[in-house]
């Protein structure tokens, strides 16, 4: 019985650390190219006003996105942009962003 409790938890946590459910990174660089007239085709934006998103953390970018998209974080010009998106779309767009350099 332990020998079959140990590799639940073994396997549990083997799926648990490997991502099981990646984002399409494909997908979220095709949803990317209306973020790019303000963060860059690159991720890099083009003026200080609005932020790089290129290397930054994919948790990060994907817990802002929602936010944005569910109103727990305001912006005029991002609300509207992300209203629209799907919690995949989002991790999607995360994965594409934290996928650059």
């Amino acid at each position: 019985m332990k020998k079959l409790l140990l590799t639940g938890a073994i396997l549990a946590t083997n799926l648990i650390s490997s991502n099981v459910f990646a984002a399409d990174i494909a997908a979220g660089k095709a949803k990317s190219v209306v973020c790019a007239a303000c963060h860059g085709a690159d991720g890099h934006s083009p003026t200080p006003i609005w932020p790089n998103l290129a290397g930054r953390k994919e948790a990060y970018l994907a817990k802002q996105i929602k936010a944005f998209r569910d109103g727990t974080r305001k912006d005029p010009s991002m609300s509207p942009m992300v209203a629209g998106l799907s919690d995949a779309d989002a991790d999607n767009l995360a994965a594409y962003y934290a996928s650059l350099k």
